[in-house]
């Protein structure tokens, strides 16, 4: 980003933020997982900007992105002191990133509902380095800069990273396939067919559903191939013939978005590998719908 002239007014310091306003967002949200959280951050960003002296930044981006990852690095400590005491298990906020601006042009793989997930069970300095090296692509020199530490020390944290998610999430498949299992299932699901939804899921697989306090759920995550799949059909059979479906994108993958009377009720995503669906994520908290009510 080249440096804005007159930097130190106001319409200098706008439009300098504005230039790397969504990348600030991009960070922010997958460090903390939800867009409130996100725009906290910026928004604080956005005041320590405008109470430095502008004139003496070098690299207005390089200022913010740093100030904003270390924002993000200080909100993550309270964030999962939250999450510690929220009622049943806590997903990430779905974004419909087929509308929305910020996200239309990101389809990396860090924005997927489940790696965010497991983003959570990170260190706050292994997700900063992995979000900043692997969605961002800066180098290990820069991250090192911002987390104040050494370049050697960032790398071994971003391998600490890669080897834990690698432990935990197998290989995916590739987009196509993602969505024939997500048309599947749904097929599946729609008709009862308990067999077949078995067959779709992999042995380990596990569902979480986040309720949020607000709407009943599963209060624990549901693990194993049949016990998944009988929770599925068991939904369906109870709440499905109310309901609208339709395959919408959340996150950079194709979701199931469930609706009553133009109203998003659930938002069901999907992790896959070679062996079958791994996890189930059903959003059910209205808070987290937000961004997909009133579906055309």
């Amino acid at each position: 980003m080249e440096r804005p002239e007159r930097l130190g007014t106001l319409d200098g310091a706008l439009e300098a933020f504005g230039a790397v306003r969504p990348r600030l967002f991009g960070i922010a949200y997958r460090m903390l997982g939800t867009v409130a959280d996100a725009e906290d951050v910026v928004h604080d960003a956005w005041l320590r900007w405008q109470q430095t002296d502008r004139d003496r930044v070098r690299d207005p981006e390089g200022f913010l992105i740093t100030t904003t990852s270390r924002l993000a690095l200080n909100a993550v400590t309270s964030a999962r002191a939250r999450r510690e005491v929220y009622p049943g298990p806590w997903l990430p906020e779905p974004v419909d990133t087929a509308a929305d601006p910020v996200f239309r042009a990101e389809r990396d793989e860090s924005l997927e509902l489940a790696l965010l997930l497991l983003l959570e069970r990170l260190t706050p300095a292994e997700r900063a380095v992995y979000v900043l090296h692997e969605a961002f692509d800066y180098p290990f020199r820069q991250i090192g800069e911002v987390l104040g530490t050494s370049e050697t020390n960032a790398r071994q944290l971003g391998r600490r990273a890669r080897t834990h998610l690698a432990e935990e999430r197998p290989a995916t498949v590739g987009r196509a396939d993602h969505g024939r299992l997500l048309r599947s299932f749904l097929a599946a699901a729609r008709a009862g067919d308990l067999d077949q939804l078995e067959r779709l899921l992999a042995e380990t697989a596990t569902s979480y559903a986040d309720g949020g306090g607000t709407v009943r759920a599963a209060p624990h995550p549901i693990v194993g191939r049949e016990n998944v799949a009988r929770y599925i059909v068991g939904l369906w059979r109870k709440y499905g013939a109310d309901l609208d479906m339709e395959i919408v994108e959340s996150n950079g993958q194709p979701a199931i978005l469930a609706s009553h009377d133009g109203e998003a009720v659930a938002l069901i995503a999907i992790d896959a590998s070679d062996a079958g669906i791994e996890r189930v994520l059903l959003t059910l908290n209205p808070e987290k719908l937000s961004r997909f009510q009133h579906q055309e």
